[in-house]
């Protein structure tokens, strides 16, 4: 097995143009579909459907996402081509038989057919492509980049993140210069478009030629035999981390538009997405920067858990969300608390396939890091609907400037996320134990100590 990479011979072996750009054309491609609630109430209005019998296309998607990455995780390890190829057509075919399931719905309102068709194009068809174009990159620009794993895996799910912030303006006025039946056309000039930038990153993309995927496996290994050589808690815990993050981050993004209503700024909505979606790609990148400079990655969750539980804390004990209108120190109190959660979001998943490579090896770490995504389906169908749940049963509905919402219930959220978050925490203490590489470096920093003494 080798491992030493070229550092010469052109654009074929620069690890820029064969893992950086091809893990942004895909994760920029795949990552809009994080703009789900820019267009979801012109679905439901132009198919004649409610937007919560709509909002499940969403939930289907990544759902789907976690269990396409967890199923076809071996496939990504064996062949990133045909995984990355596979991806594409998933992606694109997904998006345009959504776009002519609307147009089906638009010309018989109240279709059950036309719901259904954009369940299965959007959900699970797109949902292939979103897990299978997740994992494609993400070992290849490790390989790369060995040096700086974190900084790599950070670079391509940023690109995840930041698709939102890069592609809603463009769906925006899409919507509103296509006229009659933009909603349809949008999605298939957007297949067109992200299937080109999705090929070109499939043809670009290649492991280093230094690198042999391992060829002798005992006879009978699985991921499970791989996992098992930690204790299989240590596993655990990092999958509960991850979900957890997930579904904490997800319970507030998911109401982030009517809590910035709550607190005065309906004129800024658009801004503050925006910038919040700048830090769910700022912390993807950051965090996973910074955990390249630690011992022991999993000190980086610690933090990001630690930050949230503090800043959900202070919103919780000044009631922000209820009182923050009119009051400026409230409003930059739950701004910090929006954008701190979008920055552990996106950081916690950059960081779990290094987390995963440092105690579980190279080897499998796409199978491996496919199975952790599951946590992530199952995040999908529980994160926003715990939310929703709250809200609907507790606080009322009142108005704000003109605008219905429900401070009460969103600041009730809090209270449900802030134990969540604990438990996290907890878990990354006692659940996921230090890596042989972070238990040496202490030894050898009490060695050091100890003769200094």
């Amino acid at each position: 097995m080798g491992e030493n990479v070229k550092k010469s011979g052109g654009w074929r072996t620069n690890k820029w143009v064969r893992a950086a750009i091809p893990a942004l054309l895909l994760h920029c491609s795949i990552g809009t579909v994080y703009c789900w609630s820019i267009f979801s109430q012109e679905i439901a209005d132009y198919i004649g459907f409610s937007k919560s019998a709509t909002e499940w296309a969403f939930s289907f998607a990544i759902f789907f996402l976690g269990m396409s990455a967890a199923f076809l995780g071996n496939v990504v390890e064996k062949d990133i081509h045909k995984s990355s190829l596979i991806a594409t057509i998933c992606f694109a075919v997904g998006m345009a038989g959504t776009g002519l399931f609307i147009w089906y719905g638009g010309l018989h309102k109240g279709s059950a057919l036309a719901l259904i068709g954009i369940y299965v194009c959007y959900g699970l068809i797109m949902g292939i492509g979103l897990g299978t174009g997740y994992l494609s990159p993400v070992k290849t620009l490790m390989l790369w980049f060995q040096d700086r794993k974190g900084l790599a895996t950070g670079l391509a799910v940023a690109g995840f993140g930041a698709a939102k912030a890069i592609a809603s303006p463009i769906m925006q006025s899409l919507l509103k210069n296509l006229g009659e039946g933009g909603i349809y056309k949008m999605f298939l000039i957007l297949a067109v478009v992200y299937f080109i930038m999705m090929f070109v990153g499939h043809l670009l993309l290649k492991k280093p030629e230094g690198w042999h995927e391992p060829q002798t496996k005992e006879k009978g290994q699985s991921i499970m035999s791989v996992i098992k050589t930690k204790p299989i808690m240590n596993y655990v815990g990092i999958w509960l981390m991850f979900y957890i993050n997930i579904t904490c981050g997800l319970a507030l993004i998911s109401q982030e538009k009517a809590i910035v209503k709550c607190i005065g700024l309906a004129g800024a909505v658009g801004i503050i997405s925006t910038v919040s979606a700048i830090f769910n790609a700022g912390g993807r990148l950051g965090f996973s920067a910074w955990a390249d400079t630690m011992k022991d990655r999993n000190t980086i969750y610690k933090l990001i858990f630690i930050l949230s539980i503090v800043l959900t804390g202070a919103v919780m004990l000044t009631g922000g969300i209820e009182n923050g209108n009119g009051n400026t120190v409230l409003m930059i109190l739950v701004l910090a608390l929006i954008f701190v959660v979008n920055a552990g979001y996106g950081g916690g998943f950059s960081n779990v396939p290094t987390l995963l490579s440092d105690h579980y090896g190279m080897g499998s770490i796409s199978a491996i890091h496919g199975i952790t995504l599951s946590a992530w389906a199952f995040a999908g169908l529980t994160g926003n609907q715990l939310a929703t749940w709250i809200v609907n049963h507790f606080g009322e509905t009142v108005i704000v400037d003109g605008y219905e919402v429900n401070p009460v219930g969103y600041q009730c959220v809090l209270y449900a996320t802030i134990v969540l978050y604990a438990i996290a925490f907890i878990l990354s203490l006692v659940f996921v134990k230090p890596t042989d590489k972070a238990l040496e470096a202490k030894v050898a920093k009490k060695a050091a100590k100890a003769q200094q003494e």
